[in-house]
Order: C-alpha cells, then structure tokens, then sequence
C-alpha cells in the first residue's frame, strides 16, 4: 500500500523547517510523497493578518521546485469556509481511494493541541499522525488517548533536527530589514523582496 504523506499550514512564508520536517517525515516513514497544502482561511488564525493565498501558494511551489518527491495541492484554497484538516483528508481519502495510506505530518505542538481542532477523533479515523519534536514542547500521549480514544496506535513520533525558524520570525525580520538569507530558500527570500511582504502589514485576506 502506498504512504502518502499531507503537510498543511499558512506557510507565511514557508521555510527550511518545514521542509526539512516534511523530507525527515518521508524518509523515516517511508512515505511515496509528501503533498504540501496551503490553508485558504486558517481557523486558528482568523484573527490574524495573513498573506492572500495566491502569495503563499507560490512560495510553496517555488520552496519544493527541487525535490521531486514533493507536491502541492490547492485543495483548501479552492474551497470555502474555513480549513480544516479534517475535510480536507476526507477530500483526500475519498479521490486517492483505498490503496493509500495517508499520513498527517505536524508538530508536536500542534498534536498538544489537538483538542482545539475540528473533529479531531474524524481524523484519526482518515489518516496516520507523524508528530515530530518541536523545541520546548511534549505531549503526554496517554492523557490525549483517554480524550480521544485510538489516537496513540495512530500517532508515530519522529525526531528531525531542530531547527527553530518561525514564520512571524521571518516577517519580523522583513520588516526590521534584517535578513532572511539562509532561513527561507534563495527563490522565496526572492519572491518575498519582489512583492514586497511582510513590510507594511496590512495584508487583505484571500
């Protein structure tokens, strides 16, 4: 059966730790591909300035242009409404069909807080979790079984390196004028500079 792997997120800008954590994430699971997904309407961060998506699609693109086992899809930015992850493996399952395993690729953080998404006990009925270690964060992965029951024997920890890059780092920066080299890929420190974002914060929402 193949193993595909789904990474989503704002990517505001996408940088070297997601990148490195979806490539740690498909080697070590042994995963076919890894589908990157842009959020169109983040539920988490609604309340919150972001980049219209047709920015942070291509810097997606333009971050994963080199390696040919990634992808992306524009499956949340297409839909309405708000992104949430649940929907959109279910879309997912639904047009790979049964021969793929799918597998959900997050940090540690965010399986923390899992309680706060949409549906959550839905997911881990549509897919695997790769959970892989964030800097400073933990999960007590007995305490999160007994809230939602199964969700240990779906959940495969995996260490990457650690490397501690924010998204809101590198806007802050942007706007400090410090650099962002070696942070983001040469084409999205382009791309940023090009469009000139993150400088005047005042983004529309897509």
């Amino acid at each position: 059966m193949e193993r595909v792997g789904v990474i989503g997120g704002t990517f505001d800008p996408i940088h070297y730790g997601h990148l490195i954590i979806a490539e740690e994430a498909r080697v070590k699971v042994g995963l076919a591909k890894v589908i990157f997904i842009p959020a169109g309407n983040p539920p988490h961060k609604l309340r919150r300035p972001y980049s219209p998506a047709h920015h942070r699609y291509r810097m997606v693109e333009l971050a994963i242009a080199s390696n040919p086992y990634f992808e992306i899809s524009p499956i949340e930015i297409n839909r309405p409404g708000p992104s949430y992850s649940v929907d959109t493996m279910a879309m997912l399952r639904e047009e790979m069909g049964p021969d793929v395993e799918l597998y959900f690729i997050m940090g540690v953080d965010s399986l923390a807080g899992i309680l706060t998404w949409h549906k959550p006990e839905e997911l881990i009925k549509l897919c695997k979790i790769i959970a892989v270690n964030r800097p400073g964060y933990g999960v007590d992965i007995d305490a999160l079984d007994s809230l939602i029951p199964g969700i240990k024997e779906q959940v495969i920890f995996i260490k990457a390196p650690e490397i501690g890059i924010s998204s809101t780092e590198i806007q802050q920066r942007v706007r400090e004028g410090l650099p962002i080299k070696y942070l983001v890929p040469p084409e999205v420190e382009r791309y940023i500079y090009e469009n000139n974002l993150y400088r005047d914060y005042r983004h529309e929402k897509p």
